[in-house]
């Protein structure tokens, strides 16, 4: 799975960020990918020092931009990687070939051949997203993401540094699987995020759709993600409620 394309887009958001065109949102995402990233990688550092990392890098702490008046550069994502994490992207260059012969045909883009160009391409993982509120909310979710992926219960996951705006800074954080296409692989991922303690709502996205520019507001009118999950308090035992916004069916 691959983690160098960025999500900040703002789906499933409930306090969506002003219109911007999907062309703004994939030049903001690939500008955090090419910044410095701050990476935890279980497979090669003692866990001994995780505790020290997790407290100097708190997501609320961490500035997207850096601080020039501390000699701080920027920073495009906190990232850790799992001690199993294995680092698959697919075949790009076939991706982004056959998705121009696509466009170039006339025929539809929708969920359906976007997944052919996928499957063809090994192009597969996906993410559930989720957008906090900076402070204690961000900090706390993924400190208890972080630990999930430790302990070897969730592969990989980045988070977003504070935005420039300390006035209404919210983040994201991204948590990937293998397989999008693997509904059951999508379920799993999500309860390993609820087991966590975190409530709020997440939405799943494809990379396939990240590295094709496909945001809010495409030109192609596709939603960018294909599952939503709502955790339901009222249910004994509580769970979530996921939905497949493709085809609108009940999941759970």
């Amino acid at each position: 799975m691959e983690l160098h394309r960025g999500e900040r887009e703002g789906e499933g958001e409930q306090r969506p960020p002003a219109p911007l065109l999907a062309e703004s949102y994939a030049a903001e995402a690939m500008a955090a990918d090419m910044d410095p990233w701050v990476v935890f990688d279980a497979r090669k550092t003692p866990r001994a020092e995780f505790e020290n990392w997790l407290e100097t890098n708190l997501p609320s702490q961490v500035r997207r931009f850096g601080d020039p008046e501390r000699n701080v550069g920027p920073v495009g994502w906190i990232a850790v990687y799992g001690p199993h994490y294995i680092h698959s992207e697919g075949d790009l260059a076939a991706l982004q070939q056959d998705w121009e012969r696509l466009q170039a045909s006339g025929r539809p883009v929708t969920f359906d051949t976007v997944k052919e160009l996928a499957l063809n391409s090994g192009v597969l993982s996906g993410k559930w997203l989720m957008y906090l509120d900076s402070g204690f909310k961000v900090d706390h979710a993924w400190e208890g993401i972080a630990r999930a992926i430790l302990d070897g219960h969730i592969a990989v996951a980045k988070v977003s540094p504070r935005g420039p705006d300390s006035s209404d800074s919210r983040h994201v954080i991204c948590v990937y699987n293998q397989t999008f296409t693997d509904q059951e692989e999508v379920v799993r991922l999500d309860a390993a995020i609820r087991a966590t303690g975190i409530k709020c709502q997440l939405s799943y996205k494809p990379d396939v759709y990240t590295y094709l520019g496909i945001y809010r507001k495409n030109r192609w009118k596709l939603c960018p993600t294909i599952y939503e999950s709502r955790f339901d308090l009222e249910r004994v035992p509580r769970r979530s409620l996921i939905t497949n916004k493709v085809t609108s069916t009940e999941v759970t």
